[in-house]
């Protein structure tokens, strides 16, 4: 058994196609016209044949409100590895990303995490050095 897909829930599947890869970096791997969505999943330019995100719509009536409760709590919907969470952290400020969390050691990692635009937070995890 291995990962091959996990879902982000998004509230504009454009917006977040633009963030999550003109942003994050991450490259689109499929984008099929579903009635009113679509089937849109990015991959990591590292490994393209790798797990897919879905870049899901919010629509379920339960969907908006749990996000809102995470990004309320501080609680990251997804994280994704990083070699440096610092240098990744600059390139992304740069890029006008806001952070909730700065980097942080967390014992043997450092963590940070994210607003998305698309009404969730992200975390950026590495091995502490």
């Amino acid at each position: 058994m291995r990962i091959a897909l996990s879902s982000v829930l998004v509230d504009d599947q454009d917006k977040a196609l633009a963030f999550y890869t003109d942003v994050l970096g991450f490259r689109t791997k499929a984008d099929i016209p579903m009635g009113p969505f679509r089937w849109l999943t990015v991959v990591s330019p590292d490994d393209p044949d790798g797990p897919e995100l879905v870049l899901e719509p919010d629509a379920h009536p339960a969907a908006r409100p749990w996000k809102a409760a995470l990004v309320a709590d501080g609680i990251p919907c997804t994280s994704f590895a990083v070699d440096d969470v610092q240098r990744e952290h600059d390139r992304l400020v740069a890029l006008g990303v806001r952070f909730t969390r700065p980097p942080t050691p967390t014992g043997p990692v450092v963590t940070a995490v994210l607003d998305d635009t698309c009404g969730n937070l992200v975390q950026l995890h590495a091995p502490a050095p």
